[in-house]
């Protein structure tokens, strides 16, 4: 099966459910959020099954998806599910910054060295932006869900999706220009 297929099927599908049970119920979270933590464990399960591994992003996401959806549904409270992107963005941005205390070198190039190779300093500042980016977005979603929800808690999902993805896409396109410029030819 087609690696990027895959990837996009077990990233996107998950979504694709959670948008369906919500917006075809009313808008309710609490009755979206059932098949999209069982899409999701179905997804991590699925990509287990082909690939014999299961990235650490995707299990990381897919546990706290179940844990802060589990949390909404049993408090009947969606703030849990509110606050999902800013704990995940945090604890990325955290990653990084602390990584540099548990290694020689930045926790992204420990991550994507095998993807490029740049010199130290390319990895210094990629892994700082990406840093920032990550406590940006985490700042970001407390500013949308503190001011949207409840009452248009709709514009928080559509912003969860539809605003946080292309902001990132945008994002990781301007780092091209680091990576152009630290990157070693070999």
């Amino acid at each position: 099966m087609n690696r990027s297929f895959l990837k996009f099927v077990t990233d996107f599908g998950p979504l694709l459910v959670f948008f369906t049970f919500y917006y075809k119920n009313d808008k309710s979270l609490q009755i979206a959020i059932p098949p999209f933590i069982i899409a999701t464990l179905i997804a991590i399960i699925f990509v287990w099954i082909i690939e014999k591994k299961v990235p650490m992003i995707p299990l990381i996401g897919g546990i706290l998806i179940s844990f802060f959806g589990g949390l909404t549904i049993y408090f009947n409270n969606p703030v849990f599910i509110y606050i999902k992107p800013t704990i995940i963005n945090i604890l990325f941005g955290l990653a990084l910054m602390l990584g540099k205390f548990f290694t020689n070198e930045p926790i992204l190039k420990k991550m994507l060295g095998n993807s490029f190779k740049l010199t130290d300093e390319g990895w210094l500042l990629l892994n700082k932006r990406w840093m920032f980016f990550f406590f940006s977005l985490a700042i970001l979603n407390e500013i949308v869900w503190r001011t949207q929800c409840p009452e248009n808690e709709h514009i928080w999902v559509n912003f969860k999706v539809w605003g946080m993805l292309p902001i990132t896409f945008i994002f990781t396109a301007f780092q091209i220009n680091i990576i152009n410029k630290y990157k070693i030819n070999e």
